[in-house]
């Protein structure tokens, strides 16, 4: 793929230049990190409503260890762990929250596994306005943590997340409280949310930008799909504002025991499939379709399909990332790359294919995730500094 006439950013990191404007500091002056720089492709905003805490400009860096393991030659990581809070739903937050500042709204409702509320929470907080979360049963403690650090008030339904018919209960209730309330319902999915889901589309812009001939293949988690969907969309956008060649080819992702989207995607059904969520792999567990429909139609039209890896594929990849690459991510994070590993196993890609996974989550969102990473290594206490020369081998 070929962005016309754009200069390659150097470092990634910097606003690509470009003479329609296309993601310069021309759309949010002093702005050079965040979704504002793309603000002419994003939903009409005020400049005074565009919150930001600096989300976005996160690097792509390439492969050395686990890419030429696998025989692929052009192995990137997008390393979205670097956002404001830790993932890449600050992207998500960041345009969410300017939706309500844009329109006085003064309430935030929202869902969460994890992520989407530790964002909302952050952006809520700098915006000062009350945030209300309704966490999945079973969500990580230490995103919990985030979210009343920022001071969101959050409480958890029985099943939320893992039974589709609990889930989508309280989406509709979510829905009616919001009308009733004048709040604002955020859940990051275009069903419920698409004001917010377009700041996630700025991934594909950056990615874009930051490859000189475009990706072939962008790997992409899914729980509920709203982010394959926003990697699709912005790709899509590009192409048809002349911006962008030949497709990318997004990747949906998922555990074996959230198989919603991936496997009928795969095996060539035109709908998303409800389920009872299994999943150990936190973040991934949303047991109802949400996007899925749509996630099946986008990947299909771009030439991407279904992967389903299991959970201690993805608690591999989880290691591998962290001691072979020095990437810190959290299981749901660590998926896009289980799903890449086990593509290229099956034959899927081609050695010499330009191929980006999305690492979505920092590790330390998932304390359980690191405890079974480190079981077995110690932290020795040494009764004397000469001690230190027996633990250290010779080269």
């Amino acid at each position: 793929m070929r962005l016309v006439h754009c200069v390659p950013l150097a470092p990634p990191a910097k606003p690509v230049a470009h003479k329609s404007g296309f993601g310069t500091t021309q759309s949010c002056p002093g702005i050079t990190m965040s979704i504002w720089r793309f603000a002419e492709f994003l939903p009409e905003t005020p400049a005074e409503a565009r919150i930001t805490l600096g989300e976005g400009g996160t690097p792509l860096v390439r492969s050395r260890r686990i890419g030429p393991s696998l025989g692929l030659d052009h192995l990137y990581f997008k390393l979205e762990t670097t956002n404001p809070s830790g993932s890449y739903k600050d992207r998500f937050a960041a345009a969410a929250v300017a939706s309500m500042l844009a329109r006085g709204q003064k309430l935030c409702l929202a869902t969460s596994s994890g992520n989407t509320g530790a964002a909302l929470a952050a952006y809520c907080a700098a915006a000062g306005l009350p945030c209300f979360v309704a966490v999945v049963d079973g969500a990580a403690r230490n995103k919990l943590r985030q979210m009343m650090a920022y001071g969101a008030r959050i409480y958890s339904v029985r099943r939320f997340g893992l039974d589709a018919g609990v889930t989508t209960a309280v989406f509709e209730r979510l829905a009616r409280l919001a009308a009733a309330r004048s709040a604002a319902l955020h859940i990051s999915a275009y069903r419920y949310s698409p004001l917010g889901m377009a700041g996630v589309e700025t991934i594909a812009y950056e990615l874009a930008a930051e490859l000189k001939d475009g990706p072939d293949h962008v790997f992409c988690q899914a729980g509920g799909g709203g982010m394959v969907l926003a990697a699709a969309r912005g790709f899509e956008q590009l192409r048809r504002l002349g911006l962008a060649g030949r497709p990318v080819a997004v990747e949906c992702v998922q555990p074996e025991g959230n198989n919603t989207i991936a496997g009928p995607l795969r095996d060539g059904d035109s709908q998303a499939h409800p389920t009872t969520s299994t999943t150990k792999v936190s973040g991934l567990q949303v047991a109802s379709v949400i996007d899925g429909d749509d996630v099946i139609r986008a990947c299909r039209a771009c030439g991407g399909t279904g992967h389903l890896v299991s959970d201690a594929a993805v608690f591999d990849a989880q290691a591998r990332l962290a001691r072979e690459e020095g990437i810190f991510s959290e299981p749901a994070g660590a998926t896009s790359v289980a799903g890449a590993i086990a593509a290229r196993k099956a034959g899927y890609l081609r050695s010499d294919a330009t191929v980006v996974c999305c690492v979505t989550g920092i590790g330390f969102k998932d304390e359980a995730s690191v405890e079974r990473m480190i079981e077995a290594a110690e932290c020795p206490t040494l009764d004397a500094p000469d001690d230190i020369d027996c633990l250290v081998p010779p080269l």
